[in-house]
């Protein structure tokens, strides 16, 4: 007498149908997929056993849910990266590992042309002036804690002005009695030379080098002609406007960037 050939579960005849072997037994296809199928990962459903199955350190897809965390590219037939129990393919696995830009938090693949300054990085067309939002790029600009600025709103916001000529000081100024001068704009004002870190004298809010001064400003002696000035009080002495004794030299030390 020839052996019942049955389902494991519902003990239904499987001779001439469709069955299951699962761990030993044999179920039809119904209860293979009420108490043997495995779950999807991705949408909690039983795969069938009419269903492709895709598995990954003990978890189950569907082959149609095995897709990329980041753009749902299909990866049943591909390679693919596990990263943080997330399935990614490999251009997705590149754009996570990438740097993240500051502006727009897209990350930068290779190729983008970026901008990165102390350790943070922006696409190009991302890093903008804080003050007018247009774009830097890599042009020059100038940080104030947080912020960036281009050197036209920098100017406008923050840079010192010349009091001769009244335009920005951005680079190689200088300080006399609080006030700031280009160092170009300090000068003799006779012969314009240039005195910052030289000795000079102020007569009348008119300044002027040594040379000059003795020429044209001092007083010349009746005995031997020679100019009269009084002895330097010493380098680095700041003396108030109005307060300075005719002849009296002193210099400027502080220069500004």
């Amino acid at each position: 007498m020839a052996e019942k050939f049955d389902c494991h579960y519902c003990r239904d005849p499987l001779q001439g149908k469709k069955y299951v072997q699962k761990d030993g037994h044999h179920c039809c296809l119904k209860c293979f997929d009420k108490f043997c199928a495995n779950t999807c990962v991705e949408c909690r459903k039983p795969i069938g056993a009419d269903s492709k199955e895709v598995h990954y350190k003990n978890r189950f897809w569907h082959d149609t849910c095995f897709r990329c965390a980041k753009c749902l590219h299909p990866l049943a037939n591909e390679t693919f990266v596990a990263k943080d129990n997330k399935i990614l393919c490999n251009k997705c696995t590149t754009r996570e590992d990438s740097p993240k830009c500051k502006g727009c938090f897209k990350a930068i693949v290779a190729g983008d042309q970026n901008v990165e300054y102390k350790g943070t990085v922006w696409h190009k067309d991302c890093f903008t002036c804080s003050n007018c939002k247009q774009v830097i790029g890599t042009g020059s600009f100038f940080p104030k804690g947080e912020d960036f600025y281009c050197v036209t709103c920098h100017e406008t916001k923050f840079a010192k002005h010349c009091v001769k000529c009244n335009k920005a000081i951005t680079s190689g100024g200088i300080t006399y009695q609080d006030q700031p001068w280009h160092a170009d704009c300090f000068v003799c004002v006779t012969c314009s030379k240039k005195l910052a870190g030289q000795r000079f004298t102020a007569v009348e809010d008119q300044y002027y080098c040594v040379d000059c001064y003795k020429n044209f400003v001092a007083k010349k002696c009746a005995g031997c002609k020679n100019p009269i000035t009084a002895p330097t009080s010493g380098a680095g002495i700041r003396v108030e406007r109005g307060l300075v004794p005719r002849g009296w030299w002193f210099f400027i030390e502080k220069i500004e960037a």
